[in-house]
């Protein structure tokens, strides 16, 4: 059987945020692109589709109308906190500068201009807890989740006037790079249902085809070494197609691939009930005034895990534990009120544009979500007492683990110090949600110093929770042109790489951490940058 010929002037393999940001660019230029892509066409927008849709930007209109001062100058202060750069970290540290500089034009004026807009309500993630993360909220939610950054962007797409030059192939697998007296001129593949093979041909190729997170051994292989042996039980949260097949063609073809060993977890990855792929999790926004406990029913500490500080210490900390997992403690009203799913298909409000479902849920709390998670979830329990919730957690995870009186105890002990009045609790959960509810943002999502076994709150909840693999920090290392470097920092001819398929930019853009908000961000900002420089 004959193969099957394509051939384009730019060869895009992924249809992601970040091919779907350079295919744009590419059309405006009048390129003729042709688009592969493994998935099927249902699906065309990848993760980004699922994700919550938030961008961290600096300086926009919706930050200056709440009276935030925000400057590129002091987000890449924070991104280096954050990140905690190597000395020789040259291109990361050149493309956060650049991500810090260039949010408003190339990625908030870009979007809007493309009928994407944002809640007015900028949001304020990983403020920081032993180093400074975020000095001000930048994480725009975009109206409409990933859901409808992806429909947008979509439409702009096929309404584009150079909508001729696009061709787009799904189910196509890339199985290889071709090059050409030493320029990348193309790839081959085959088709995933019928094993066809294919032929590509293009001047060049941007590989977007997302990170590693997708293969949890592949995300054990590369665990970061400091925090010891990774959990026996992972849940992934990232593309099932993110398999890391691009980055070992690139390496084969002399690319340089850094930092693979930073990877950016949740802490709170729980089932999917429907899952779509193996070990497929769902990460929960964690409630902050929950108490959380390890496989023994102690609360990890002494540090108290609070959600919106540092999500690598969370995932750190849950690391250390017996199991490499926790359970949440929480109740009725705590749920309501404060549990979120990042990821648009259960936050069906923000999805589907409902803004009276939005500020109801604002008001009066979840109630709906929490309903489906305790009727789907298999990672939840209830109880009416402590003592019945220890058992019911034991019999979930099949064996003898939590310990019902030392987890009574914690409860008790925690709940004692909100019974003292705010005069004199003395603990370091609850001085933080004090801390949290001066932001609007977070009061309206935060309890005022619930206890957790209040009869008026019942049931009594258990969230059986592991670390979600989700993205991967390091990836190709590329230029502030988007072309893909060897280890002796020269080009490759032809051969480009955007979005999290190149650590979001340079190979590790976000260094150890992430301001959040700069996936989606990097995403649309790397393709760009790759769809103007092709020649």
């Amino acid at each position: 059987m004959s193969k099957i010929q394509y051939s384009a002037d730019v060869i895009i393999v992924g249809g992601g945020l970040a091919g779907i940001s350079a295919t744009i660019e590419l059309l405006d230029r009048g390129k003729h692109v042709l688009i592969l892509d493994r998935d099927v066409e249902e699906e065309f927008g990848g993760l980004a589709r699922w994700s919550f849709g938030g961008i961290c930007m600096i300086g926009t209109p919706e930050q200056k109308k709440m009276g935030i001062k925000d400057h590129p100058d002091l987000a890449l202060r924070d991104w280096h906190s954050f990140a905690q750069f190597e000395e020789n970290a040259y291109w990361p540290k050149k493309w956060a500068k650049y991500y810090t500089e260039n949010t408003i034009e190339q990625i908030y004026e870009w979007l809007k201009k493309k009928d994407v807009s944002f809640l007015s309500m900028v949001n304020w993630p990983e403020r920081g807890l032993f180093v400074p993360g975020n000095s001000v909220p930048r994480w725009h939610i975009t109206w409409g989740t990933g859901h409808g950054l992806i429909e947008a962007l979509i439409n702009h797409l096929e309404n584009h006037p150079n909508r001729d030059k696009l061709k787009m192939k799904f189910g196509h697998r890339v199985a290889g790079l071709e090059s050409t007296n030493g320029r990348i001129s193309g790839c081959r593949g085959v088709l995933e249902e019928t094993e066809t093979e294919f032929q590509a041909n293009a001047d060049a190729i941007i590989v977007a085809a997302g990170g590693i997170c997708g293969d949890l051994d592949l995300v054990k292989k590369n665990w970061y070494k400091p925090w010891g042996d990774p959990p026996k039980k992972m849940l992934t949260g990232s593309h099932q197609f993110a398999d890391g097949d691009l980055h070992r063609f690139v390496e084969k073809a002399g690319g340089n691939l850094t930092h693979m060993e930073k990877q950016f977890h949740y802490a709170a990855g729980i089932h999917h009930p429907k899952p779509r792929k193996p070990n497929h999790g769902l990460s929960l926004v964690p409630p902050k005034s929950a108490l959380w406990v390890n496989a023994n029913g102690k609360r990890i500490g002494p540090v108290p895990l609070v959600t919106a500080y540092d999500t690598r210490y969370l995932v750190e900390q849950i690391c250390k534990q017996p199991g490499g997992y926790s359970w949440q403690i929480l109740n009725r009203k705590i749920m309501e009120r404060e549990l979120a799913v990042s990821g648009s298909e259960y936050m069906t409000d923000f999805r589907d544009k409902k803004k009276l479902g939005v500020i109801k849920t604002l008001l009066f709390g979840n109630k709906p979500l929490t309903r489906r998670l305790l009727d789907e979830s298999i990672d939840i329990v209830t109880a009416t007492s402590v003592t019945e919730l220890a058992t019911k957690m034991n019999q979930l995870h099949g064996d003898e683990s939590v310990d019902g009186q030392l987890l009574e105890s914690e409860v008790r002990s925690f709940d004692a110090n909100i019974g003292r009045g705010k005069k004199f609790m003395n603990d370091d959960q609850l001085r933080r949600i004090a801390h949290l509810r001066q932001f609007m943002g977070d009061r309206l999502r935060t309890c005022k110093f619930q206890k957790i076994d209040d009869a008026k709150a019942y049931p009594l909840i258990a969230i059986r929770e592991f670390i979600l693999a989700r993205k991967s920090l390091g990836g190709i290392q590329t230029d502030l042109k988007s072309r893909v470097l060897k280890p002796d920092g020269e080009p490759i001819p032809g051969l480009y790489a955007a979005g999290e398929a190149a650590g979001f930019g340079g190979g590790g853009i976000h260094g150890l951490r992430s301001l959040e908000g700069t996936f989606l961000g990097g995403c649309i900002l790397t393709g760009r940058v790759a769809g103007r420089e092709i020649e």
